[in-house]
């Protein structure tokens, strides 16, 4: 008999395997039960006056701080009733209740509690949700308290992201309770930030009078302090005169009249800026605000410049076609001037191009204005002052050193002073209130130098140079770093990234980028990084990444519809400024 079933033994599977793949949930929705009718519990978790029965293995499964209380031996692992100090008691209920079905109500009566209670217990997910809640309800009523409890909590990401929304709708957030609430060192650390999104200086000024006038008695001493914050000298002339000087709370101030004497200077003694603190001239600038990248000109797979406009629109992560441009395109410098869009110079496919064109996007409409001293392509094109700056470049011969400026009121362009080398298909961009060119070729040779100019001296100073020498590069300015990427090094196409600090005069290398591209264009949106477009060595490229300095990740976005690479880019805001 024993011979026998050793046979069929042999002729059956050595394992079978069984799986109730729902029994987790299950178990856990009976012990929920068994807990609602008070059988099995083995501790008491007390706050104040409420009493909340549990049970231990349950607990300590699925809340962090329960299961190192209750694993390592602590004192109150033994004890029947432990006491919870500071903490809500309706928010302990909320989490112990979700602790057995993984089930929690958020509102706006119980986030905070919510949050701190979350975080007193070690549950992530639950502190994360909390924040994600308060992000998503983010108002200029609340947003400087949500920045001071996500300070308090230590949540980074929230408190980023109500800084960044402080930015954005200050002038709103400057009429709120909470503004006027806010102690000096606060107001002070706002006033002076480059990221504030005002349409003129005069609003920041109106911000800091608000808040001074609110408490009179105890603020008025400060109003010198907070005014030297403020940048003056970026207000008009008339309301220097007509409003600052004849404010009450300025003209009895001796102090506060010196600082709109030094304002009035600066429009009346243009030799005397230089010597005026960098800051006080520099033009706010909000980097994270959302706007829609315009693709201009560029090229077709065979080659052939264009004339097609088509827009990105970065929440929707979609492009559609805009009405062209009359003249096409490729090389072409953009820039971006009260919400108007300039596409500047450029090559037809024939010559190189000194005419100018202005899009206007609530007309859907392109008007010539004055054209260039010099014809260019591959020039770089940036905005300073509200004045439109072209640097270098090629004019069908050689490279340009040499710079030109365009005043949108007067339609006129101006010479100023030239590079100190000649620059074609470099990366040029505003960087803390200067014009920084790096990189490109004189052709001869490709350049890994950088230098900056200041438009008060109308001069040009090295600083470090890249690391990897580069022309056909994407440059953009983002938070407090000067970034490149992509271009071509002489020997091959690069989808390496730098970043550059100014206080230490530095690059350090980025992670690189998904493709290899050269003539790409780089645009700063949303708080991220647009890389768009250009050419990988083989074939022009449709596809655009988004770097995240966050994560220090670059994603592939939805590619362009009409281009197949070498596009100028503009980005222009979809708030009011």
């Amino acid at each position: 008999m024993k011979m026998v079933d050793d046979l069929l033994l042999e002729e059956l599977e050595d394992l079978m395997h069984f799986t109730v793949s729902d029994l987790p949930n299950r178990g856990y929705k009976v012990m929920e039960e068994i807990r609602r009718q008070g059988k099995l519990c083995d501790v008491t978790l007390k706050v104040g006056d409420h009493k909340f029965s549990a049970h231990r293995i349950v607990l300590a499964a699925s809340i962090p701080y329960f299961h190192a209380m209750f694993t390592n031996n602590m004192m109150e692992c033994k004890q029947d009733e432990i006491v919870m100090q500071g903490m809500d008691p309706s928010a302990l209920e909320s989490l112990i209740n979700f602790a057995y079905n993984g089930d929690l109500t958020i509102d706006q009566q119980n986030v905070q509690s919510l949050l701190i209670g979350a975080s007193f217990l070690q549950l992530q997910n639950v502190k994360d949700a909390c924040c994600t809640f308060l992000r998503e309800r983010l108002h200029p009523k609340n947003c400087l308290g949500v920045r001071q409890f996500a300070e308090a909590m230590m949540c980074t990401v929230l408190h980023d992201a109500a800084n960044s929304f402080i930015h954005q709708h200050f002038v709103e957030v400057s009429m709120s309770e909470e503004f006027l609430a806010l102690g000096l060192e606060e107001v002070l650390e706002l006033v002076g930030r480059d990221e504030l999104n005002v349409k003129a200086e005069e609003q920041v000024f109106e911000a800091v009078l608000a808040w001074v006038r609110h408490k009179r008695d105890q603020r008025e001493p400060r109003l010198p302090e907070l005014l030297s914050k403020t940048r003056l000298p970026l207000c008009r002339p008339q309301f220097l005169a007509d409003r600052v000087q004849q404010e009450d709370l300025v003209r009895c101030c001796h102090k506060c009249r010196d600082l709109v004497d030094e304002a009035k200077d600066y429009h009346l003694m243009p030799e005397r800026r230089p010597h005026l603190p960098a800051f006080k001239t520099r033009q706010r600038c909000c980097t994270s605000i959302a706007g829609l990248i315009y693709a201009v000109g560029g090229l077709n797979s065979a080659g052939d410049s264009l004339n097609v406009v088509e827009m990105f629109d970065p929440i929707a992560n979609r492009w559609e076609r805009c009405q062209p441009m009359t003249t096409t395109r490729s090389r072409v410098g953009v820039a971006v001037v009260n919400g108007l869009l300039y596409a500047i110079g450029g090559y037809d496919g024939q010559s190189r191009l000194s005419t100018v064109e202005v899009f206007n996007p609530e007309t859907d409409t392109w008007t010539r204005v004055a054209s260039m001293n010099s014809n260019r392509s591959a020039m770089g094109t940036v905005v300073v002052d509200g004045q439109i700056y072209v640097c270098g470049g090629y004019d069908g011969n050689s490279s340009l050193s040499s710079v030109e400026c365009y005043s949108p009121e007067s339609d006129k362009w101006t010479i100023a002073t030239p590079m100190s080398a000649s620059r074609s298909a470099a990366g040029v961009t505003v960087f803390e209130g200067r014009i920084y060119v790096s990189g490109g070729h004189d052709g001869l040779q490709i350049f890994n130098s950088m230098e900056y100019y200041n438009q008060h001296t109308s001069s040009w100073h090295p600083v470090a140079g890249m690391m990897n020498k580069r022309c056909r590069h994407g440059a953009a300015a983002l938070g407090s770093k000067l970034y490149v990427a992509g271009g071509y090094d002489g020997s091959g196409f690069l989808s390496m990234a730098e970043v550059y600090s100014s206080a230490a005069d530095q690059w350090s290398f980025l992670v690189p980028m998904n493709t290899r591209r050269s003539r790409v264009s780089l645009v700063a949106n949303c708080g991220r990084l647009y890389a768009v477009g250009g050419y990988d060595g083989q074939s022009n490229l449709n596809s655009v990444e988004m770097y995240d300095a966050e994560t220090n990740t670059w994603t592939f976005m939805a590619p362009m519809v009409c281009h197949e690479g070498g596009v100028g880019v503009g980005c222009v805001p979809l708030l009011p400024i």
